[in-house]
């Protein structure tokens, strides 16, 4: 694939070249490659076959996730959050040691430790990282999904973008089976916040402790508003929200 500056955008189709625009750019690229019936039947693609195979299964266990975090994800995610998430659970499944190749999955590598720890820490808005704006600790009880974040002052403590006025925190607690697909997510209480100097306790509650068999994976959530005539509105639609997926039990 390679990139190329021109007068004109081309899109389509020139002889054996294909161009197209992506979010990066203009690209170009050749047409042809092995046929699809060829990778599906030739001894030769058998390692092709099994790669593609464990390749789907780790994008729809992303697919299983972000639609398991929905109310919390629709809006601080980036336009590239679903490859992103698909190149991780890929290296979860990596750690899935007890199936053959071509067969191994996220549903058993996220057992392992190995697994949750190349997950935990996953920032769904590649465009604002939890650590990088949110500037205090905080407290997770993975029992009850409860997260404490004390003596939070918002004018020091977060990195906050040009007119955002107001702040929103809350968390979320998720319990998810990537075999079954069966899930349960509880949101806290949304702490709003003026970004001033007062200090102050925050306490987020999920709703319940979620029911159902996987593992617990448990969110931090900071979203942006600008306060209009009365009226908080969201920080160029999100944009600037962070969500971290904080831990994995």
């Amino acid at each position: 694939m390679a990139k190329y500056k021109s007068l004109f955008n081309v899109e389509g189709t020139l002889g054996e070249v294909n161009f197209y625009k992506s979010e990066d750019g203009y690209h170009m690229r050749t047409k042809g490659g092995v046929s699809k019936s060829r990778i599906a039947n030739d001894p030769e693609f058998v390692r092709t076959r099994e790669n593609n195979n464990e390749f789907g299964r780790s994008a729809v266990s992303g697919k299983i996730l972000r639609r398991a975090a929905i109310d919390l994800l629709a809006d601080a995610k980036d336009s590239k959050v679903s490859s992103r998430l698909t190149t991780v659970m890929m290296n979860v499944k990596n750690t899935d040691t007890t199936s053959a190749r071509g067969l191994r999955s996220v549903d058993i590598g996220i057992q392992t430790p190995e697994g949750k720890a190349l997950l935990k820490g996953f920032d769904f808005n590649r465009n604002a990282i939890l650590t990088a704006v949110l500037l205090s600790d905080f407290s997770l009880n993975t029992a009850t999904g409860q997260i404490t974040i004390d003596n939070f002052v918002p004018n020091q403590r977060l990195s906050f973008p040009e007119g955002a006025t107001h702040v929103s925190l809350s968390c979320g607690f998720l319990n998810l089976d990537f075999t079954t697909g069966s899930k349960d997510m509880q949101v806290s209480n949304i702490e709003n916040l003026p970004i001033n100097g007062v200090s102050t306790t925050v306490v987020l509650t999920p709703e319940a402790v979620p029911i159902g068999t996987g593992q617990s994976f448990y969110f931090l959530k900071v979203a942006f508003y600008q306060l209009i005539n009365g009226i908080q509105y969201p920080l160029n639609n999100g944009a600037f929200n962070a969500l971290q997926l904080v831990e994995i039990v």
